[in-house]
């Protein structure tokens, strides 16, 4: 066994370096960030639309989403035991983008994690020592501009980066060509790039920038080699939807748990960016007939023209999360056809190699070498 050790990662510390990714709508909320964190990782409530529940979404969806956000928070700091770190995933591509991330850090959040664009505005959002801020990115290109701007206009670093790679699930920051031809470049070929663009940014901030990867990460193998290359942890999504804890529907579940590599898509999505999703009735049926016109509207996205956007994905997206097979909109990574099996969340852990906190007496974790 090889100890990992604590992670410090600008003043707040991470006993297992794993980050569960953010999944909307309603896939990842306080149930499934919260039995993570209390495991000692960065458990990860996704913001999209997570008022989806309340009786007066479609209404009054902004005050909704802020009211169950807060929430959720709440609700998912309560289940952690106060283990691990809290983060949020915030789209920048959506309306509400600004309110939930301020809403967030005001709840008390550990961290803010961004993509779905670039997230240039986000250090005027969160008063630095409230809580980390960590940018998606895809690219050395897209690290070097988010810190140059950070630094520029606000005097601020990263606290953390997550590189997300082309196997991963939902929206991505590859082009759909690429993506349709295989021949975005890997993890293993950005990494470094990334490294390299923050270097300079580091050494003025005096101190490390931790890089998590995430895009097809599957196990304990899979993690070691990126600990190796110099990322510090790594973050996983779709490997989360198999736990009895997800917050997702178990319809949902046995959707993914079904799929098989074959049946995987490339989608154009409303947001504006090719994303992975499990090929469905619905994305048949708009291949068939173009369009399926919303029928109300509940102002997710910045760009959303609700009279021409092919097909509403809030609406999808929910309809996915509560299980309806024949509407929803099914986003996944490239590894689903690996899933054949649900765990607890605990159980995931020990079987990527390391040992739950909640489970330890001396808070330290370890990986199976």
């Amino acid at each position: 066994m090889a100890e990992t050790g604590l992670l410090s990662i600008h003043g707040r510390e991470l006993t297992i370096p794993l980050i569960q990714g953010g999944m909307g709508v309603g896939v990842s909320l306080e149930r499934l960030s919260g039995a993570v964190a209390s495991c000692g990782g960065m458990g990860c409530i996704s913001t999209a639309d997570c008022g989806y529940r309340e009786a007066d979404f479609f209404r009054h969806p902004e005050e909704a989403n802020l009211r169950a956000l807060r929430k959720e928070i709440r609700e998912a700091r309560e289940r952690s035991g106060g283990r691990g770190l809290l983060a949020v995933n915030a789209m920048v591509a959506t309306q509400q983008y600004d309110r939930a991330v301020r809403s967030a850090v005001e709840a008390g959040i550990d961290a803010v994690i961004s993509g779905a664009g670039l997230p240039l505005n986000l250090p005027e959002l969160v008063e630095e020592g409230s809580a980390l801020i960590a940018p998606i990115v895809s690219s050395g290109r897209a690290a070097a501009l988010i810190s140059k701007v950070w630094e520029q206009k606000y005097g601020r670093r990263a606290d953390f980066i997550v590189i997300e790679g082309s196997e991963a699930g939902g929206h991505l920051g590859f082009k759909e060509k690429e993506l349709l031809s295989g021949s975005c470049r890997k993890l293993e070929e950005i990494l470094p790039e990334v490294r390299e663009a923050i270097r300079p940014y580091e050494e003025r901030a005096g101190r490390s920038i931790p890089i998590f990867c995430a895009g097809g990460i599957w196990d304990g193998k899979d993690i070691r080699h990126f600990l190796s290359l110099g990322a510090a942890g790594v973050q996983m999504a779709t490997r989360f939807i198999a736990t009895e804890e997800c917050d997702a529907s178990r319809a949902y579940k046995e959707v993914l748990l079904r799929a098989e590599a074959s049946d995987l898509r490339i989608i154009h999505s409303p947001v504006g960016m090719p994303g992975r999703a499990v090929d469905s009735p619905l994305l048949r049926r708009i291949e068939r007939e173009g369009r399926v016109a919303p029928k109300r509207c509940s102002r997710c996205i910045k760009s959303c023209d609700p009279g021409v956007v092919p097909y509403c994905i809030t609406k999808a997206l929910i309809e996915a999360v509560k299980g309806n097979y024949e509407e929803g909109l099914f986003f996944t990574g490239s590894n689903v056809g690996r899933l054949k099996r649900m765990y607890t969340v605990p159980e995931l852990f020990r079987e990527l190699g390391f040992q739950p906190l909640s489970a330890e007496r001396d808070g330290s974790a370890e990986l199976s070498a």
